[in-house]
């Protein structure tokens, strides 16, 4: 009945005293959210005195207006049945917590209402978060640049070698170890020097330290300008960085000549005398060997196992040299003092001697050539004369001569010119098809001529001397003109440069001496430098060497030595064989 009385006259003064208490009791809040941060700040006596007076004009309040009491009981029902409906537990402490629906876990009658336990909660928990948080950050920076002063401890070693401080001695004597050894004396070594031994080999077989092995000293301690910070932060992303910067190119480079020492060609059967000849098949993956044990021998290369394909016995015919016909399905071999020579055809099996040439008044056939056309031979007398001769009708069409002995013979590429060098130290240019000496000029500071070799490519002419010296000249200068002058002098040879060889691509040409051991290098012709990594030093692998060749792609070199074996090396810049 009292919910029909609030309709009548009284319901709309109830209503706005009603919307007056609320809207007074969110005030109210706002107001104790900011006076509590302000009473953070208070002294408790001061704060408890004031909750006192806050309790006792809401108890007047509450006494004094009957109609707050009909507008509790209107919203929320009397207090028994409130306390039935919330729970035993669960228990609404001030008007406030029912409007935000949190309940409060304890019912505290002596709470101010407009401060309840858990909006006080809350209130003080964000007041300590707020001034907790101003503290940090005033005292943030002092902490971080306190922790910037405090080194680092330093890291332990997780384990450690006693023998390591112990000074130990090294056996010298040892096989590995041996052409590391200056004199008697250094029968043993500490370790210290061993290593500073080896870095003083290395560098020496490098041509000096290599720069990745090089300290970085250049970089400055103190950076003064930000151009010089940002060099060395790009110089840092450098060093990061894992992967190919730089492409690879074509071009071969100087300097060091990247080359892996593989089985010899010929271990399948080594000779048991003196090799004189080795050499490359034009077109299949074969070498062939030959010497002064009277045999032939052909084999596969692959670098691992090199195993024989033939070997031939010629019956008291030491063989002085040997070479394949232009198309490689012969072989022609001549000998010491013999004026008979020796046609093996590898197609049909058959070994053809050839006692007699008709035309041909020498008393031994022993120096010769392939011509480039394939059909004839070009073989070098005495008395400075040159024969060619029909591979058909073995008999001689022309003969041509020099002044002196010949030393050697080269062709250009195309088979129209051909080089012949002199014992007198002089270069003859003879036009093949008209057989007339078409040039002659001096080798510059030869006196007396060994060897001659021409590039494939047509650019460069090569000529040994006696006294170990190599002059490359450019095969135009030498066409057109009576006095050239080399391009470079090669003096790395100490004793006569007997053999002489260009690679098909014309990078490298390759010279030995076959009077001292190890007396072989490679020169670099786009630098016409010597590369500093070949052969090796302090450690025999090629001894004397009497002839030595380049396989069709560059991919293999080889040599004939004086111990009758075939040293074979893989030349990684190439790909091909």
């Amino acid at each position: 009945m009292w919910e029909h009385q609030l309709l009548g006259s009284e319901s709309s003064e109830k209503l706005r005293i009603s919307g007056s208490f609320v809207g007074n009791m969110a005030d109210r809040k706002l107001r104790g959210a900011a006076e509590d941060r302000g009473r953070a700040k208070m002294d408790p006596e001061e704060e408890e005195e004031r909750r006192r007076r806050n309790l006792s004009s809401l108890t007047a309040l509450r006494d004094n207006d009957g109609s707050v009491k009909l507008l509790e009981q209107l919203l929320f029902g009397t207090e028994d049945e409130l306390v039935h409906k919330l729970g035993p537990e669960k228990v609404l402490c001030c008007p406030v917590c029912v409007l935000n629906h949190r309940p409060n876990l304890v019912l505290n009658r002596e709470l101010d209402p407009l401060r309840c336990s858990v909006v006080g909660q809350e209130d003080e928990e964000q007041t300590d978060t707020l001034l907790v948080g101003d503290g940090d950050e005033e005292s943030g920076d002092e902490d971080e640049d306190e922790a910037r002063l405090q080194l680092q401890p330093k890291r332990k070693a997780a384990w450690v070698d006693e023998d390591d401080e112990l000074e130990e001695q090294v056996d010298m004597k040892h096989r590995y170890r041996k052409h590391l050894i200056r004199g008697d004396a250094e029968s043993v070594m500490n370790k210290q020097k061993l290593q500073q031994r080896m870095r003083e080999q290395f560098e020496k077989s490098m041509g000096g330290a290599p720069a990745w092995a090089e300290r970085n000293t250049g970089k400055k301690k103190n950076k003064t300008t930000e151009e010089d910070e940002d060099e060395e932060e790009d110089e840092d992303d450098l060093l990061r960085r894992t992967g190919n910067f730089v492409a690879s190119s074509d071009s071969l480079p100087s300097g060091v000549l990247k080359m892996k020492k593989c089985l010899h060609a010929n271990s399948a059967r080594p000779s048991e005398d003196r090799l004189t000849t080795v050499q490359f098949h034009p077109s299949a993956q074969v070498v062939m060997t030959a010497g002064l044990d009277q045999s032939v021998s052909l084999f596969q290369v692959d670098g691992k196992t090199n195993p024989k394909i033939q070997s031939i016995h010629l019956e008291r015919f030491p063989v002085y040299k040997a070479q394949f016909s232009v198309d490689g399905e012969m072989v022609i071999a001549t000998s010491l003092k013999n004026r008979m020579f020796y046609l093996y055809d590898m197609m049909e099996g058959r070994i053809t001697p050839v006692h007699s040439v008709r035309g041909l008044n020498e008393a031994r056939v022993k120096e010769f050539s392939v011509c480039p056309d394939g059909g004839t031979l070009l073989l070098s007398g005495t008395n400075g004369y040159l024969h060619l001769l029909t591979l058909k009708t073995k008999e001689v069409v022309r003969s041509m001569k020099i002044n002196g002995d010949i030393s050697g013979v080269a062709f250009n590429r195309d088979g129209s010119k051909m080089f012949v060098h002199s014992d007198e130290g002089e270069v003859y240019v003879w036009d093949v098809r008209s057989s007339r000496c078409v040039n002659r000029f001096p080798d510059d500071g030869c006196v007396r001529g060994t060897s001659i070799a021409a590039s494939h490519d047509g650019q460069y002419l090569a000529c040994g001397s006696q006294s170990g010296v190599v002059n490359i000249y450019s095969q135009e200068a030498c066409l057109n003109s009576t006095n050239p002058k080399p391009l470079k002098a090669v003096m790395n040879l100490l004793t006569s440069a007997t053999s002489l060889t260009f690679n098909p691509t014309s990078d490298i040409l390759a010279i030995a001496s076959r009077v001292e051991d190890e007396a072989v290098r490679l020169v670099h012709l786009p630098s016409l430098s010597v590369f500093s990594n070949f052969p090796v030093s302090k450690r025999k692998l090629v001894y004397r060497v009497s002839c030595l060749d380049f396989s069709p792609h560059s991919g293999f070199f080889s040599l004939a030595n004086n111990k009758g074996h075939a040293p074979l090396f893989r030349l990684l810049h190439y790909r091909d064989f």
